[in-house]
């Protein structure tokens, strides 16, 4: 990176781009940071939050905000998306992408590009979407994927999302490459089973890159790996302090 920020800055307050490994929570990416400043920092106490959750196949963009920066997370939270991935026709499985076993399998060879094109322009502009059951929206005090995994069934309503941008980049059936520009509270992976829905069949969202919020870009992003090195090459600039 080109902007090698001093210890100071995370304790002021700073917003760090991270681009998410697969596999890991946003917690735990969050986690991870504040356990290398607390340490390398020699303080006890340090805020630290994320604007957005990805889930734990996706990879891409966090902003971390530490410090009085954290006041800032409810602003950035509703900036707008944008991602990449694949959608993978034929199935569909219960948590909406690869996390679970498929549930269904379904007929893919009436599908066409001029099929896939109809269905695509049907995504454009306002829409109500209903959010996956293995989601972490809360419903009587805890997230619908806890309930998921014990059989319980759950009324879920639909809530307004916008989609902005939704380009089919490219077509390998039983695969279709996609970008797609968001609003705030997108499930792209709602999106990609709702769109299997479209062409008669079912499909599962297979991979997910976060690449842009508002506009910030993956592109100026930190590995996660690199980020912890530089964390701990600081000097120690305090003592048993919280903040």
């Amino acid at each position: 990176m080109d902007d090698p920020f001093p210890g100071r800055s995370f304790i002021d307050g700073i917003c760090i781009l991270v681009d998410k490994p697969m596999s890991w929570t946003s917690f735990d990416v969050v986690n991870k940071i504040r356990s290398a400043l607390k340490h390398n920092l020699g303080i006890r106490k340090i805020k630290v939050g994320h604007s957005g959750t990805l889930d734990p196949m996706a990879t891409g963009l966090l902003l971390i905000c530490s410090g009085k920066h954290t006041k800032k997370l409810a602003e950035y939270q509703g900036l707008g998306k944008e991602y990449t991935g694949t959608i993978t026709l034929g199935a569909t499985t219960p948590s909406y992408d690869a996390e679970t076993e498929f549930d269904a399998t379904f007929p893919i060879s009436h599908i066409t590009p001029e099929i896939i094109e109809k269905a695509r322009l049907g995504f454009l502009g306002n829409l109500e979407q209903y959010p996956p059951m293995y989601s972490a929206i809360k419903v009587d005090g805890q997230p619908l994927y806890k309930k998921a995994r014990r059989g319980e069934t759950v009324e879920i309503k639909p809530r307004p999302v916008t989609i902005d941008e939704f380009e089919i980049t490219d077509i390998e059936l039983p695969n279709i490459d996609f970008r797609v520009k968001c609003s705030k509270g997108t499930y792209v992976r709602s999106l990609a089973y709702d769109f299997g829905k479209a062409l008669n069949s079912g499909a599962y969202l297979s991979s997910l890159r976060r690449t842009q919020i508002g506009q910030f870009q993956i592109e100026k992003a930190w590995n996660l790996e690199a980020l912890i090195e530089h964390i701990e090459g600081f000097v120690p600039i305090a003592e048993d302090k919280e903040l």
